[in-house]
């Protein structure tokens, strides 16, 4: 998701009645704000967040939006699908049709999804390099021993593409239950995982991304993040 920014020049050619060649003469007649301040320069980005106003008319003031949904399994992780629920059908925000999707679960995988209209802050948590780590709850069909965390933990190779996955934390719970700490997302990474092992993953539940966890939301609902899971998130 790209983010959106422009030069000031083209953001009033675009938003108003005035041409680009008209916006100096505007700058220098002092009426044109952006977030607050007047503007100095026609060079000057205004982003898709930026609130600005030409003569006390408002041309734009949008506000990000960061959301956290309990997505329940059985939901497609996409803003439109003409088979199933999308998890936009679960989100009751008025601006929801502008909000995109950062990290997908599969349509049997529960837990913790992140959504939000900031491109640049998706795309920051969605970034290899960010190495940011996704943490889930997996229950498998045969009993686990130590030799899965030592093999997690020097990285598990993937034949078909020829790599061999990041290392990762695995802490067992129980015999058939684990919980796990990765920070890549190849393609259906943690059942091919577990698949070494020829063991099958009966269930997947994402319960954190990076400092921000799901907690006790309900499957199915959503909430906005608060300014310290947005704060945290931004950190990495």
């Amino acid at each position: 998701m790209k983010s959106r920014n422009s030069r000031l020049d083209r953001f009033i050619s675009q938003h108003s009645e005035f041409a680009m060649s008209d916006v100096r003469l505007l700058l220098a007649q002092g009426r044109i704000l952006v977030d607050g301040c007047v503007a100095q320069s026609i060079q000057q980005r205004v982003s898709e967040f930026s609130r600005v106003v030409l003569d006390d008319n408002c041309l734009q003031d949008k506000q990000p939006i960061y959301l956290m949904l309990h997505k329940p399994k059985g939901v497609v992780s996409a803003t439109k699908d003409g088979k199933h629920k999308t998890v936009l059908d679960l989100i009751d925000h008025p601006e929801k049709n502008d909000l995109h999707i950062v990290g997908r679960l599969d349509f049997n995988t529960t837990g913790l999804l992140l959504l939000t209209n900031d491109g640049a802050w998706s795309r920051k948590l969605s970034l290899p390099e960010t190495k940011l780590p996704k943490t889930y709850e997996v229950t498998l069909s045969k009993r686990l021993n130590a030799d899965y965390m030592a093999a997690f933990r020097e990285g598990i190779y993937f034949g078909y593409e020829g790599i061999t996955t990041q290392p990762a934390s695995l802490e067992i719970l129980s015999d058939y239950s684990a919980r796990l700490s990765l920070v890549e997302g190849k393609y259906h990474q943690v059942k091919r995982m577990f698949g070494f092992f020829d063991n099958e993953v009966l269930a997947l539940h994402r319960v954190s991304v990076g400092a921000i966890t799901l907690g006790p939301l309900a499957p199915g609902s959503s909430r906005l993040l608060t300014q310290d899971e947005i704060d945290q998130s931004s950190k990495n």
